[in-house]
């Protein structure tokens, strides 16, 4: 089990409430509801069921809120992120798989 300080550094823990959250990216609890409707975001929920955020969360909430404010409907804001979040997967796997030679690490390449 990690220990408490460790979920500092961790980008994944559900650490701020909606308040909190909304107040950091400049928005509205309802702007959070939102997302989560739209499925950009799943907020996890405390014991007592309060949504809680990461900062992994609150970065892509930033982003659809950048996108809003610039005329971007929503539903369109929340694709455009989940396809720039699948763009920034796919080539940290291509940088790891040139790293390596093309080959998965602890792999060798096939005998001619």
């Amino acid at each position: 089990m990690s220990r408490p300080e460790n979920r500092f550094d961790d980008d994944d823990y559900p650490a701020y409430t909606m308040g909190r959250a909304a107040e950091m990216i400049g928005s509205t609890p309802a702007f959070l509801r939102a997302l989560g409707e739209a499925r950009l975001i799943e907020p996890l929920r405390s014991a007592g069921g309060h949504r809680r955020y990461s900062r992994y969360q609150l970065r892509l909430a930033s982003r659809a809120r950048e996108l809003v404010d610039e005329g971007t409907p929503i539903e369109a804001a929340c694709r455009i992120i989940i396809l720039e979040d699948q763009l920034e997967e796919a080539l940290r796997i291509n940088e790891e798989l040139r790293a390596s030679d093309g080959h998965p690490q602890g792999s060798e390449p096939p005998a001619p």
